[in-house]
């Protein structure tokens, strides 16, 4: 009797595939984001929606469009610039004129991810890149804050969102007195804390009822949305723990040595955009480093820049700056941490021997 013949399929390691694709993996993202984006419309109202519905059309547009001009199938489904979209609006002022969010959204997905190849090959974070922009292009309306919880939030717009493009900004003063009669600082509590040493009590920064950009107000609920992801396997928590660490020890230090002038360990963590950079944006899988002592060196340095940046630079705040910065020096990082290939030193010894001889 003869045997049949059996087809053996060869291929390269490594073998194990994981059930998560790239879709799934984008529209967990998404899901852990939603919480977010509810709590950003709670806080500011029409105009929070508006530039949330905004900077994600725009940026689902503006890949698709490349993708048609391109010849290529839409990647507009793998949902990773729904994710762009979501993270540039919530780094950005509740009161930022939509036609200005759409050029940066544009900038962010065209230079930084389709400039690139798409998906897979951005070297930074393209949301990051976005928001570069409008803080080089938009300067004044990047610094322009509204009050959270403002009345009438809900039935009208804060009135610089409806700015008519390439015309500046509407000033909100008079819609502040109106809405506010009690007065309003205009001042985020790290603008506060940097140029006039005026502390935010803690629970305010946790919960997230303070001035500040959409989505960056609760870092108490982007940490619990972060948990999520990790729970899930779908992000690398080494990432946000160092880069959490590393902050909380260096302003440890520098409080420790004049509590007068720095801010305490705690305020670093829960002001600002570091709870969701660290979360959100520095765990980007494409811009962070493969290695495992990689993510490390890479948490490290983004939470060192950080501090640095918010204590000793012009601005009250680093957190964009750092990932940026961070995700330039991935690759170096990547390539110094790669671990030894097994067999590879023996190999070395052996062709100096040779050598030798």
């Amino acid at each position: 009797m003869k045997a049949s013949p059996q087809h053996i399929e060869l291929r390269s390691s490594p073998h194990y595939r994981a059930p998560d694709t790239v879709d799934v993996i984008m529209r967990n993202v998404v899901y852990a984001l939603l919480p977010v984006c509810v709590f950003a419309v709670y806080l500011f109202g029409l105009s929070a929606l508006a530039l949330l519905v905004v900077c994600v059309a725009v940026c689902v547009g503006t890949e698709h469009l490349f993708c048609v001009w391109a010849g290529k199938r839409s990647t507009v489904g793998d949902w990773s610039v729904v994710i762009t979209g979501l993270l540039l609006a919530l780094t950005l002022p509740p009161a930022f004129p939509l036609w200005m969010a759409a050029v940066s959204a544009f900038f962010g997905v065209a230079v930084g991810k389709i400039f690139f190849g798409g998906l897979g090959y951005n070297v930074m974070n393209p949301a990051l890149v976005g928001r570069a922009f409008a803080q080089a292009a938009f300067t004044l309306p990047m610094t322009t804050w509204s009050p959270p919880r403002a009345p009438g939030r809900f039935t009208e717009f804060i009135p610089s969102t409806l700015t008519r493009p390439f015309m500046e900004p509407v000033s909100i003063d008079q819609w502040l007195d109106r809405v506010v009669p009690d007065g309003f600082a205009g001042a985020t509590p790290l603008a506060l804390m940097k140029f006039a040493q005026t502390p935010t009590d803690l629970m305010p920064l946790m919960v997230g009822t303070i001035p500040g950009c959409a989505g960056e107000t609760s870092a108490l609920l982007i940490f619990i949305c972060g948990l999520y992801l990790i729970f899930r396997k779908m992000m690398d928590g080494r990432i946000t723990f160092s880069i959490l660490l590393t902050a909380f020890l260096l302003s440890g230090l520098f409080y420790w040595v004049n509590p007068d002038v720095y801010p305490d360990p705690l305020f670093t963590l829960f002001s600002g955009g570091l709870m969701l950079g660290a979360v959100f944006m520095a765990t980007d899988m494409v811009a962070s480093p493969e290695t495992r002592l990689g993510v490390w060196v890479y948490g490290i340095l983004i939470g060192v820049l950080v501090v640095i940046i918010r204590l000793f630079g012009g601005l009250p705040e680093g957190v964009m700056y750092a990932i940026l910065l961070g995700n330039a020096a991935s690759p170096l990082i990547s390539r110094v941490t790669q671990p030894r290939i097994y067999g590879a030193a023996g190999k070395k010894r052996k062709k100096k021997e040779n050598n030798a001889s």
